[in-house]
């Protein structure tokens, strides 16, 4: 899937759980947790170490989240970058 598509849903996402505050991203994290295949998680997490461009603050977070949770995943969608 394009950069720009992920980028496009997960902001989607994002904007969906915006109501909910400090704790959005969390709730976004466990979205994509559960609803993306491994393949875009790692394309998001590796958007995220690259700078993130275009994604929502809340967005990143998430993603960050994603790593935190899953740390593997982070090295392995982007060993060389930090998050």
């Amino acid at each position: 899937m394009s950069p720009d598509k992920l980028i496009h849903m997960a902001n989607q996402i994002g904007r969906f759980f915006a109501h909910e505050g400090a704790s959005a991203p969390a709730s976004i994290a466990d979205h994509l947790r559960m609803f993306w295949d491994p393949g875009m998680r790692a394309d998001i997490i590796g958007h995220v170490a690259a700078g993130a461009a275009g994604l929502e603050p809340q967005v990143q977070a998430a993603v960050r989240l994603l790593v935190e949770a899953d740390p593997v995943a982070g090295q392995a969608a982007a060993p060389a970058a930090k998050l």
